[in-house]
This record gives C-alpha cells, sequence and structure tokens, in this order.
C-alpha cells in the first residue's frame, strides 16, 4: 500500500518544535505536534492522552503553511497539532494514524500496527525541572591523583600510612606506567592534586570543556578514594578545603561547571563513623569498637560483630538508611553533608553517586524510592539547578521519571552497546571468568533496539541529559583494545551527537596509554609532554565539542534512527528545519545506506571533515550514501 514507505517519516518528541512547553505547570494548555511525510496519505490523526486512568482521544488538525512550515513540494514534512490541558502530574500521550484504512499507534519506541504498552509513551512531567546547563555541558571526568601535580609539597610520602597492611608511596616518575591492583593496592601516589586541575583550566578550555566531575575528593587512603573516612573533609593531600573553593570559583569564572563524586553506599572501614582498625582515630571513635555509640545505627551490624559490606569487600561497610540519624548527617539537616559543599564558599553544581543503584537495599529492606526523592528534595532545596547524576550499569528507568535522578551514567544505553557494537566484551561482566574477556558482538539492529528500549521508557527530557561516556575509571579504555582506528574514530564521534551529552574521560583526547586487563589499565598518569600527546585526536574532539556548543541540534534536538543494518548505524539530530546526520561504518566493505528522502534535502559532497559524501540511486522515499569500510560521516542537511 502506498502509505507503508511513508512510515518511517511519523515523528515527534519532547523538544520545543513539537511540544510548546516541555515542562508545563499544572493545568496549563500545551500544543502537542506530529510530523509525517506530505506525500502520506493520512485519513485522521488523533493524540491519545490518559486522564485520570482513562483514555481519551483528541483529534489533531493539520497546519496549513501559514503556521511557517514548508509545504512547497512533495519532500516536504507536514504537521498536525492539537491542543492538550495538562490537568495531572505527568501527560502520558501516544499518537493514533489512521491511512488507507489501516489504524498505526506511536509512542516513543515507534510505530506499529498493534496499541504500544504505556511505558512507552510520550510524558510531559509538571513537577520537574531540568537543570539548566547540562543538555549545553561537554563534561570532562578526571581522576584527580593522574591528572596534574600542581603543588609538589601536597605530596603523599612513602609510608605515610598504611591499609589492610600495605603502605602508601609516591611514584617520583609521572610518566611511570601505572601498576596493577595487586601490586600496588591502589596506594601508589603520583602526586594530582586540585591545584594542577586549577593551573589546567586553560587547556581545558582549549578542548572545548564546560563541566568537570571529579572523582571522590575526600579524605581517604587510596588513590580512588570510594572508601572515605571523613565525608566533611578534603583530602589534604589534594589540597584540602581552600583548594577546593579556590577550584570551584576558577571554574565558575571560566564558565564552567564542578559535578563532585560521593559514594553514600558505603564508607571505608577507618571512617570516623566505623573505625575499625585506628589507623586514623583513637578507638573510642566510631561504630566498630563502641557498640553503644551514635554511629552505631549507622550501619548493619549483626552478632559479634559483623556487619554488611559491598560486594563483599570488608573494607567497605555498608550504610543504614533505616537510620533517621544518619538521613540528616548526610542529606535532611541544614548542616548535612550533601548540603555544605553545594552551599558557599564551594558552591559545587551537583553531585555524582556511586553505585547508586544498589543504595538503601539490603534483602527484607528496600527503602531506595523512598530515600532518593528525599535526598533529591535536600539537593534541590539547597540548589534548584544542581545536576543529580547516578552511577547505574544496568535498567534504571524507574529511577528517571522526575523524582530521583537527573541521569545516570550511560553504561546500559550507549557505552556497553557501543562496544558489543565494536566486537568488545561487555565491561559490566569485568568479574565474571567466563564472560570478562569474551567478544560479545551486535548487530546495528540490535544496537538501536537496545538505546531505544531504554530510551522509550523514560521521559524526553531525561533523554538530553543522559550521561554518555566511551570509558571511565571502572573500564579499560576502547582505545587500548585491538579495534581499527576509523571505528575508534566513529565511536568518538557517535559520543558527541548522540542524544544526551557527552562525557571525555581525561587522557582519551591526548593518546594517554594504558591496558585492559584491569581498572588500573585506565588510570594512567595523564600525559602532558607535548611529543606524547596525540594531536589529530586531540583536534578532533575539539572541532567536535565546538561543533556541540555551537549547533543547537545536539543540545535542543530531537533524535531517530535513520538506517541500521549489520555494520552500519545511521542517526539524526534535528532542531526544527536543521539536521545533522551522523554515519558509522564498521564494515570491512563498502555499504549503499539508503537514507530517507525527506530527512536529506540536501546532498552535500562533503562532510564536517571533508570527507566526500558520494549520493545515489535516489527514489521518491530514498537516496543512498556511499560509506568506505571504516568510515564514520557527519554532516548537516
Amino acid at each position: 500500500m502506498k502509505h507503508e514507505k511513508y512510515l518511517s517519516s511519523i515523528y515527534s518528541d519532547g523538544t520545543v518544535e513539537y511540544v510548546s512547553n516541555p515542562t508545563p505547570e499544572r493545568m496549563e494548555t500545551v500544543k502537542i505536534r506530529l510530523k509525517v511525510a506530505k506525500a502520506m496519505p493520512v485519513d485522521h490523526i488523533w493524540i491519545r492522552v490518559v486522564r485520570n486512568g482513562t483514555h481519551q482521544l483528541i483529534g489533531m488538525e493539520k497546519e496549513t503553511a501559514d503556521a511557517g512550515v514548508k509545504t512547497a513540494d512533495s519532500e516536504s514534512p507536514e504537521y498536525y497539532h492539537a491542543d492538550v490541558v495538562v490537568t495531572e502530574n505527568a501527560l502520558r500521550y501516544q499518537f493514533l494514524i489512521l491511512t488507507e484504512g489501516i489504524l498505526y499507534y506511536y509512542s516513543q519506541r515507534g510505530v506499529r500496527k498493534n496499541q504500544w504498552d504505556q511505558i512507552y509513551d510520550f510524558v510531559l512531567l509538571t513537577d520537574y525541572q531540568p537543570p539548566s546547563w547540562v543538555k549545553q555541558a561537554v563534561f570532562y571526568q578526571i581522576l584527580p591523583d593522574r591528572f596534574y601535580n600542581g603543588d609538589p609539597s601536597l605530596d603523599v610520602a612513602d609510608g605515610e600510612y598504611t591499609m589492610n597492611g600495605n603502605a602508601s608511596y609516591h611514584v617520583r616518575d609521572w610518566n611511570t606506567p601505572a601498576a596493577p591492583f595487586e601490586q600496588a593496592y591502589c596506594m601508589d601516589f603520583y602526586g594530582g592534586d586540585l591545584v594542577g586541575i586549577r593551573k589546567k583550566i586553560p587547556y581545558l578550555k582549549e578542548l572545548g570543556i564546560t563541566a568537570i566531575y571529579l572523582n571522590p575528593i575526600f579524605y581517604a587512603p587510596s588513590v580512588h578514594k570510594y572508601d572515605c573516612i571523613d565525608y566533611e573533609v578534603i583530602d589534604p593531600h589534594l589540597g584540602g578545603e581552600e583548594e577546593l573553593e579556590n577550584l570551584s570559583k576558577a571554574l565558575h569564572e571560566n564558565g564552567m561547571h564542578l559535578v563532585l563524586d560521593i559514594s553514600i553506599n558505603h564508607t571505608g572501614v577507618a571512617h570516623k563513623w566505623f573505625n575499625r582498625d585506628n589507623l586514623f582515630f583513637d578507638a573510642s571513635v566510631g561504630a566498630y569498637q563502641n557498640p553503644d555509640s551514635i554511629e552505631r545505627e549507622y550501619y548493619h551490624f549483626e552478632k559479634e560483630g559483623k556487619y554488611d559490606c559491598w560486594a563483599g569487600v570488608d573494607t567497605l561497610p555498608v550504610l543504614n538508611y533505616c537510620s533517621q540519624k544518619l538521613r540528616d548527617k548526610l542529606y535532611q539537616s541544614e548542616d548535612s553533608v550533601l548540603k555544605k559543599w553545594l552551599r558557599e564558599p564551594y558552591q559545587i553544581d551537583g553531585w555524582r553517586f556511586d553505585v547508586a543503584d544498589e543504595m538503601c537495599k539490603n534483602n527484607a529492606i528496600q527503602m531506595d524510592m523512598e530515600v532518593w526523592p528525599q535526598i533529591r528534595e535536600s539537593i534541590r532545596a539547597e540548589n534548584p539547578d544542581a545536576y543529580i547524576l547516578a552511577e547505574s550499569w544496568t535498567d534504571n528507568a524507574k529511577y528517571l521519571q522526575g523524582d530521583c535522578w537527573d541521569a545516570s551514567m550511560n553504561y546500559y544505553g550507549f557505552a556497553r552497546l557501543l562496544r558489543r557494537f565494536l566486537g568488545l566484551p561487555d565491561p559490566y561482566y569485568w568479574n565474571e571468568p567466563d564472560l570478562c574477556d569474551m567478544s560479545l558482538p551486535i548487530d546495528a539492529e540490535s544496537f538501536r533496539d537496545g538505546v531505544m528500549d531504554y530510551l522509550a521508557r523514560i521521559p524526553f527530557v531525561f533523554w538530553q541529559q543522559q550521561y554518555n561516556l566511551l570509558n571511565s575509571h571502572d573500564m579499560g579504555r576502547l582505545a587500548h583494545y585491538s579495534i581499527h582506528l576509523g571505528d575508534y574514530r566513529g565511536a568518538v564521534i557517535m559520543l558527541f551527537t548522540m542524544v544526551g551529552i557527552p562525557s571525555v574521560y581525561y587522557g582519551d583526547e591526548a593518546g594517554i596509554k594504558g591496558w585492559t586487563g584491569g581498572f588500573e589499565g585506565a588510570r594512567y598518569p595523564m600525559p602532558w609532554d607535548e611529543e606524547e600527546r596525540d594531536e589529530t585526536m586531540f583536534l578532533l574532539y575539539q572541532k567536535l565539542a565546538k561543533l556541540r556548543r555551537l549547533e543547537a541540534a545536539f543540545s535542543e534536538g530531537g533524535f531517530r534512527f535513520l538506517y541500521t543494518k549489520g555494520k552500519v548505524i545511521a542517526f539524526a539530530r534535528t532542531h526544527f528545519d536543521r539536521s545533522w546526520v551522523t554515519v558509522v561504518s564498521i564494515s570491512d566493505h563498502k555499504e549503499q545506506v539508503r537514507l530517507p528522502v525527506w530527512m536529506i534535502r540536501e546532498q552535500n559532497s562533503k562532510d564536517v571533515f571533508g570527507t566526500d559524501l558520494i549520493w545515489t540511486d535516489c527514489s521518491e522515499t530514498e537516496i543512498t550514501l556511499k560509506a568506505n569500510p571504516h568510515t564514520t560521516y557527519l554532516f548537516c542537511v
């Protein structure tokens, strides 16, 4: 039937092009729009909304040329609209399209003949305001000890302290490769500090960075500092509170934002609240040796001093959120930990929460959906524009509905899928002997389905602020695997053009060295010698960061897959009449990429990097791009 070849033209999203106000108030009337190809035979279109549990159909009207929509030729789109009153905290809706006697349903998951489950509905939230600065951000993640030594007087001394029988030591040659855990036990300090980060702000600005995410900087005995011993003290070897204040002020003066990392799922065993071995505090301090202490209820203690710990690691005791005193101490009281660092003089711009999807869960005690809304309320009361970023490696859609997180580190809906598309192991299985080194390839269709299965279950406002990443401190760097350089380049371009916000892990832009056999292989010291820097890669990151800042399609625009087959992925980011298309081929052969003609209105001869674009076989609905092996294209249409 004639209409079938136009089904892929049906489109709507949560941007201002399709919703007059993406974050409306209760009882506000919003205009909602749907786009279809002009040549598609349409009998009728409705929007189906859910009010008080009842489905209602509202007819949509075709817009005319007077509405500012181009309709001069058959390749142009047509728009339909309806005015809808938002009566509840969340307006949920789908579209129904009747064409040539067949009824189709369109949700965030796509078009089909059977009605979609409501979990894929478009959703507008009335009680949610996204952080105003996040959609435009280009993040840079830093493990402070490995970035830059700005003040050698702060360096950890050899044998200054011990942890689990392992002594701290200072690595004096900055270019020394990072040692495996079995050799250094995360006690090998290079001397990077907050002073060094502040001194390198000009470098970060040159790269195009607008926001910094720091791995933990609170007082702790390890390099990574997820084993905190005091949430209210910045590690003195990083510069202490004074240097955090200086760094925050300098970043803000340069138009940059700062997000700190914290683990409030567990503390270190040496934390002053726990203090098992008296390494940093007197035996009179802490819960382990003082059963009558206030802090005893902060943890899950059993008989004979046994306690619950994270992932079976006995140096990381888990916190007990049944304790109201703990909640007050961490986030609810006016002098709580989370509020302290949001305030002057530090004024951080958000929190990244470690193992966030595991918090407040202890067998019969499942309190996550009680505690996370409280944490959100406390943070937003202190700073309404703060970013709440959570670590999660698996499905976390339930936390992205407006009352918990603003975003997750997008391992689940991007990083893990991308690695498998490239034919690499899934980093989630790093601790599974049978899977950790196994190549688990997926094709382009599976990549698309994985991305959309995730995104379609969260409101569009959350699509725009997902924290996309290629690498982090918790997985081997992509560049250190045996993949084609063209494929790695394609992954970097996808990072910057995918819906969500990009994050650069320190050193990726410089061609940092490392290995993939363990976490420490991803924690090499930053290469600062100019001869060591990969200038080609730096320029790629720099160009993409600049493009993302200048082109609204990447921060404000919609997102849709255009073509997914075998080893080729194509998707578009669109903001009104300006679209950017990314085509990624990891194939060993030339590929014929069929793109919708209503998207490719201009057939440019070169992409943004100067790569030739060769177009062939134009039909009523499709045009073909010839893609070379292991090549990625980015162009505006």
